[in-house]
């Protein structure tokens, strides 16, 4: 467990303040599974592995239990939830919502030269994931597509209500990648949304950013079949604390 969580403590070297690592660390270890559904979070442990102390710790697991990822249980200890597929659901539907009117008021209003350019570079940098199956590489360079899309209208808060309801849907994202999501099929639908915004077709733009959101509907049934030890209401086994740290 610590090589994997000192890596993303290292990727985060630059941004911000221990306690804002801290909890940045710990949710891209729960959406990426380095941190197992059900698996038991220990204060002290976590504290030594990252050297600093139980206070930023404790910060943290309150903000992702907040955030829906982890259960503190009194008296009995830090746990990672399962997946919730109502909270999958519904972090989809406000997703789309405002990532559909972010393309929309793109489209409408045009995108600077820069932004544009920045988007494709972004999407040529996917498709340079696909043939060494870089999952967890694209899994980034989706999450800067979509900042930048929304950074780029000068829509900083959506990208912030967007990324705070999102952290269950994140690892039904994460594990859909490859085998549910190829990246080929996420990075041509990426290539649509900015051609649709590029072209200043509104209708082209919502419907590619609307159906680029909706893929996860497809996936999410097979992705419970595959994994139901990850799931709300599954009996836990030996195989998901194998597959988080694999």
């Amino acid at each position: 467990m610590n090589i994997s969580l000192q890596a993303l403590w290292q990727d985060t070297r630059d941004e911000g303040t221990v306690r804002q690592r801290l909890y940045q660390v710990l949710r891209q270890s729960i959406i990426r599974m380095v941190l197992a559904p059900g698996q038991a979070l220990s204060e002290k442990e976590i504290a030594e592995t990252f050297a600093v102390s139980r206070q930023p710790v404790r910060e943290a697991f309150i903000r992702l239990s907040e955030a829906g990822l982890v259960e503190v249980r009194p008296q009995r200890g830090t746990y990672v939830v399962r997946i919730s597929r109502q909270a999958v659901l519904e972090a989809r539907f406000v997703r789309e919502a405002v990532e559909v009117a972010v393309a929309r008021e793109a489209a409408t209003q045009g995108l600077d030269e820069r932004t544009l350019a920045e988007l494709n570079e972004l999407i040529e940098r996917q498709r340079r994931c696909i043939e060494p199956a870089d999952h967890d590489r694209f899994f980034l360079l989706d999450e800067a597509f979509h900042r930048t899309l929304s950074l780029g209208i000068g829509q900083e808060t959506a990208w912030k209500v967007a990324e705070e309801v999102k952290a269950q849907l994140d690892r039904v994202r994460y594990l859909s990648i490859p085998e549910s999501t190829p990246i080929l099929k996420l990075t041509d639908q990426h290539q649509a949304i900015v051609d649709g915004i590029a072209s200043r077709d509104v209708d082209a733009a919502e419907r590619a950013m609307s159906g680029h959101q909706r893929e996860i509907l497809h996936s999410l049934p097979e992705l419970v079949r595959r994994f139901p030890e990850m799931f709300e209401g599954a009996t836990t086994t030996s195989r998901a604390g194998h597959k988080a740290l694999a």
